[in-house]
Parts: C-alpha cells; structure tokens; sequence
C-alpha cells in the first residue's frame, strides 16, 4: 500500500477510534438522563387536542412505529389523531399543511431531520406546536432539544404533553435562481462547500448500519478537493454588516444548533437568541490540516467555548455571530440545509426568525436565552409575529422529506 494511503487510513482510523470512545461514555451519561426522564415523565398529563402526526414511510419500521403510535394514544385516550405520510412529491412541509387546514392543533413530526425541519418550515409563525418522534439515524434537533431519541413512548409523551419552547427558524435563500426566491428552512446548521459534499456523498444504507459515522466516510472523499473563494456580509445584531473579500474556505456553515453526537460544532450557538452563528473553515498542509481541524472541534467541545485549539497550526475556525449573512463565490458550491442537499448556487442569504418555533420538549429544558419566556404551551397564533407568519407561507421544496 503507498505511503500517503496508508498515513491516511491511519489517520482515518484514528479519529473514528476517538469518536467511538467518546459516543460510548455520551451513551452511558444518555442513559442516566434517560432514567431520570423517565422518572418525570409519569407526572405529566396527556394533553387532549387534535394530533397529526407526519411520517416519513421511507424510515425502517415505519409501519411498526405507526401501529405504536396508535396503540399509544388509545392507551392515553387520545381520540382527535390522525396520520399523513410524506411522498416524493409531497414534502412534510405539504402535510403539515394539510393537517392544518383539516384543524390539527399539534402536528407531530416522525421521522430524521429532514422530516422536522420541513414541518416545522410550515408551523414556523403559526403559533402551532411541533412535537417529534424522531426515527432517524442523527436525530440532531431532537438531541439539541432534549428529547428522547431512543424512547418512542418517552418521546411520545413529550409531544402529546404541555411543555413547549420557542425556537428560532433559519433560512437558507438561493438568489441566484430566480425562480427559487423562499427560504428553505433550516433547525440546526446550513451550510455550502465541504460539509454540504460530505452529506451529499454519505452513503445511505452505510448510514442505516453505523449511523453518524457514515460521514466520515463522505468526508474523506473530499479532503483534497478545491477551496472556495469569495466574499461574504454578515449583519450584526446591532445592525452593523461586516464584509469580507477575497475569501478562501473549504465550507461555510450556519448554526441554529451546535450540537452533535460527541462534539459540538458551535458551543455558543443558542437555538432562541434570535441569532445564527456562523462558522468559516480552512485547513492547509494536507491531512495535519485536517488533523489540527479534529484537534479544533475536540477543543471547543471540552472547553464549551468558540475557539480553536492553541496546538492548531494549519487550520483556521472564524466563528461570528449575526442576524443574516450574504455569500457571494466565484465558482459555485454545493449547499445544503439540515442534511438535505439543494443545489450548487453561488449567491445566497441567510436569515432568522426569532423564536417562531413552538416545540414540545421535555420539562425542564432549559431556554438559552432569557430575553423571551414562553407560556407552557402557546395557543394557536398567540406567539406569532407577522414577519414570522409570512415567512411560513413561503414554499420550501427539499430533495426528500
């Protein structure tokens, strides 16, 4: 075998090694907070509304979880219930329409992220709760949220439960399409370049065996691959914009959330302070680029702070926080939002509506930000704003639901 292979399998293996070591103690801290959820749980009272509950049938045990679901709430007399499923060519935004309009009160998303952050792109504004079942393999806004990943029946009685959260919505916008001019909706991180070829080249049924894991195997594909250059605005809070020309960076991304399985990607993104965080990220000098970019991320998810590792030699991690942000390439990139890939674009925007969210979490998720404090559980239009209402009309058409 060549050298610079093998150097790579080691390196490859090395780092996979490290992250089974450090699932494996997130797991048994899992299931402590799992016993003392479900501890709980038994004291919350079953909340009797009109459910919809949007599947994904593409999931494994799709049906299995349905008739789960079923028996669940006849158990807890829960009687107003009904059940879409998404299609190709119906999208979960589509049905949580369609449940809306048939008078559902709560609309249930079961399914990964991509299902969630389609519905929730059409509750976003209205008021209307989201609750989550979630089947995926990342589950990646149910664990930021504190809901239960591996306890249907937990879960379930978290969405079919008071207790709920305002969270913020970002929005990804293609502007150089003029026919593609809405936000596409995005809960945890979006993004353009190398995590968007990451995602795009993960292979699906790898992803089904050793869940999560499977992007390193996507992300090795594109170690090597061009950089990308451009400029970018990001709009601060305060209503200051700050801009950057000439830019060269391997990917681009924008938090809601920053949280993932035994690291965490942007410790200080907060999902309701109304702001995105954004992440530019280079590496140079090979693979010790890419090994001081591991030593970055394993830094700041011990920490708990945004920065990089003082070891760090050959990789840059700039991490600023705005309100939107504009990006302009010379070449175009990939782009992706919530695992779900969109197209190659070379001018797009992104934006936030501030806690325009109403998700069911477990009690005693903790709200990030203390500016805004939500009632146990919003009332159909109460929380809404009229920026927020609008945005939700907008259509978002994602790959798969």
């Amino acid at each position: 075998m060549p050298e610079p292979v093998l150097t790579t399998a080691i390196v490859v293996a090395v780092i996979a090694a490290v992250a089974l070591i450090i699932t494996a103690v997130l797991t048994m801290l899992k299931d402590r907070r799992r016993r003392k959820l479900a501890e709980t749980l038994v004291e919350r009272r079953e909340d009797e509304v009109h459910y919809a509950f949007i599947i994904n049938p593409s999931k494994p045990q799709a049906d299995q979880y349905r008739e789960h679901i079923k028996a669940f709430c006849e158990a807890h007399n829960l009687h107003e219930v009904q059940f879409i499923d998404t299609q190709l060519d119906k999208s979960g935004r589509v049905c949580a329409q369609e449940a809306l309009e048939g008078g559902a009160d709560v609309v249930v998303a079961v399914g990964g992220d991509g299902t969630v952050r389609t519905v929730a792109s059409a509750l976003s504004g209205t008021g209307h709760a989201l609750g989550i079942v979630p089947i995926g393999t990342g589950n990646l806004f149910a664990r930021n949220m504190g809901i239960p990943v591996d306890d249907v029946d937990a879960a379930l009685t978290v969405a079919t439960s008071h207790g709920s959260k305002l969270v913020d919505m970002g929005r990804l916008t293609i502007l150089d399409n003029e026919e593609e001019d809405h936000g596409h909706a995005f809960l945890i991180i979006a993004g353009l370049g190398f995590d968007a070829q990451m995602i795009d080249d993960t292979d699906p049924e790898l992803k089904k065996n050793i869940s999560w894991l499977a992007y390193f195997v996507g992300a090795f594909k594109h170690l090597f691959a061009p950089k990308y250059r451009g400029s970018v605005s990001i709009t601060s809070a305060d209503g200051s914009t700050h801009t950057r020309t000439k830019l060269t960076f391997r990917t681009l991304m924008a938090g809601n959330c920053g949280q993932i399985p035994g690291f965490s990607l942007m410790p200080e993104a907060k999902w309701d302070d109304g702001i995105l965080d954004f992440e530019i990220i280079d590496t140079t000098g090979g693979l010790i680029g890419w090994a001081n970019l591991f030593g970055d991320v394993l830094h700041q998810t011990v920490t708990g702070k945004a920065q990089q590792s003082p070891l760090s030699t050959n990789s840059t991690v700039d991490q600023i926080q705005g309100v939107s942000a504009e990006v302009r390439l010379e070449k175009p990139a990939l782009a992706e939002v919530d695992g779900d890939i969109l197209r190659e674009t070379s001018h797009i925007r992104f934006t936030v509506e501030r806690q325009a969210l109403t998700v069911r979490v477990p009690e005693g998720t903790p709200s990030t930000s203390n500016d805004r404090t939500p009632d146990a559980d919003a009332t159909p239009g109460a929380n809404a704003s009229d920026d927020a209402a609008a945005a939700a009309v907008e259509a978002d058409t994602p790959v798969s639901a």
